[in-house]
């Protein structure tokens, strides 16, 4: 049994030749024939042109055999003969640019000038213009692309301009003032990180390049720090700011470990440094510790000097008995400790 969309062309072709008959085109001699013909084409494929139900499913109407063929016919002149079957599609590639020749060059580099001339002049859509016409006629040149990318910048459509900086590039790797095209682009574009990298990248080619190092530095100061989700680094040692001892951690909703706290006051026999006290982390984590246990009334009595000598002590530096007992700041210290 032949599928469905072979007995919808046998039907449609069984159509058209009934018509055929009826319309004049065959002659009645022939008909006859024609009609056996007819026949042995329906039992062949399945097709019966009086079985209503089968026209329903496979019937093309209102379309017809010839006018299908017709729209073909047209279609085929208008888009020209098909490749023979026997010539394989070679793959999509991209032609490499041609070679131009010496007048071509010539040609393109009068283009070129009358752009530059016309971007003097601030004649943005001209210099374009312009300038296509020198990439038409020299492709390999990545002056005409960086240019080009200049004055689409000037008219402010940036993407264009990405583009362009990067056919330059492509072309002509080593051409610096491509990477300052690019990056001014991206700059403008908002998009500081790649900004940044073409910036980079034409400051390994001219380190010298003034423009470039002020468009990296520039691209730089607008990106976020690299540890911004981290926040800032420790102003101590991780080792110091952990209690020293299970022990220790038992008291620390009260007394938060102060071992920490040498180097802040001043470390071993220096004046305290209040700046570094007052914004050191250990010293907001105290105070924030007492508030919320309601020591805060009992440990305020902890002066500076007596959290510096505690701190001497956990480092294994014990004040002297002289300093213990000459001291008034020292009077209490035994009894903070053992708290």
């Amino acid at each position: 049994m032949a599928d469905m969309k072979k007995q919808q062309l046998v039907l449609s072709f069984v159509d058209f030749l009934n018509e055929s008959m009826q319309d004049g085109t065959v002659k009645d001699d022939d008909q006859e024939g024609l009609e056996i013909a007819i026949q042995c084409i329906g039992e062949a494929f399945g097709v019966d042109p009086s079985n209503e139900a089968q026209r329903k499913q496979l019937g093309i109407k209102p379309a017809k055999l010839q006018t299908i063929f017709e729209v073909f016919l047209k279609t085929k002149d208008k888009v020209g003969s098909p490749s023979p079957a026997s010539t394989p599609a070679a793959p999509s590639t991209s032609a490499p640019p041609k070679t131009p020749s010496a007048e071509d060059k010539k040609k393109a580099e009068k283009h070129k000038q009358t752009g530059n001339t016309q971007m003097s002049a601030k004649k943005y859509d001209a210099a374009i213009d312009s300038y296509s016409k020198a990439i038409a006629l020299d492709p390999t040149n990545a002056v005409y692309f960086s240019n080009r990318a200049a004055a689409h910048s000037s008219k402010g459509d940036h993407t264009s301009a990405v583009e362009d900086a990067r056919k330059a590039i492509e072309v002509d790797p080593s051409f610096v003032k491509a990477y300052s095209r690019l990056g001014h682009a991206h700059y403008n574009l908002g998009d500081y990180k790649a900004a940044a990298a073409a910036f980079s990248k034409g400051t390994e080619l001219d380190p010298t390049n003034e423009n470039l190092k002020s468009g990296l530095k520039n691209s730089r100061d607008h990106l976020p720090p690299e540890d911004d989700d981290e926040g800032p680094p420790p102003l101590m040692p991780e080792d110091q700011l952990r209690p020293s001892s299970p022990s220790s951690t038992a008291t620390s909703d009260a007394t938060p470990n102060l071992s920490g706290l040498t180097d802040m006051f001043g470390g071993e026999g220096g004046m305290p440094n209040l700046a570094g006290m007052m914004n050191n982390p250990m010293m907001m984590q105290m105070t924030q510790q007492l508030m919320a246990n309601g020591g805060w009334k009992d440990s305020c009595l902890i002066q500076p000097w007596q959290i510096w000598h505690m701190g001497r002590v956990q480092s294994g530096q014990m004040p002297s008995m002289d300093e213990l007992m000459s001291d008034p700041t020292l009077r209490d210290l035994p009894l903070l400790i053992l708290a």
